[in-house]
């Protein structure tokens, strides 16, 4: 005899895992990836600022290889994932301090999504119109 749910058994033998990938797992995740990239950015760049006091030139060369494409690239998914984590943190706050916080964490999900694209696509046209010009010519 077995005592089961959606999701839940009471067999030895598991039907599957505890999480089932809706909005609430997967901002949790993308809150867990930015915040680590975002901090991995910060340690980098204490790391090259300091190295002025090493090394100007060594500091002069590595300032040169931040001026490529790839690098603007990496530029604007460190803006995405500022934004995504300081948008998915005032959700998590309204979530823990709000009463109705938990009632409407989904729509509060898909809100914080929406504000994101409409951040994010005129800040990629504009952190990347140097590049574009550079690799392309003039977009005049």
């Amino acid at each position: 005899m077995s005592v089961e749910a959606p999701g839940f058994s009471l067999r030895a033998t598991p039907i599957g895992t505890l999480y089932r990938g809706g909005e609430g797992m997967w901002t949790w995740v993308l809150h867990r990836i930015t915040g680590v990239s975002v901090f991995f950015f910060l340690f980098v760049h204490v790391l090259d600022t300091a190295l002025v006091r090493v090394s100007p030139s060594a500091y002069d060369e590595i300032i040169a290889t931040y001026k490529t494409p790839i690098v603007n690239l990496l530029e604007v998914g460190l803006v995405g994932a500022v934004l995504f984590h300081a948008f998915n943190g005032v959700r998590i706050i309204l979530i823990d301090f709000w009463s109705k916080g938990s009632r409407y964490q989904r729509q509060m999900t898909w809100v914080i999504a929406a504000i994101w694209l409409l951040v994010m696509i005129p800040g990629i046209y504009f952190m990347m119109i140097h590049t574009i010009d550079a690799l392309f010519g003039s977009t005049s």
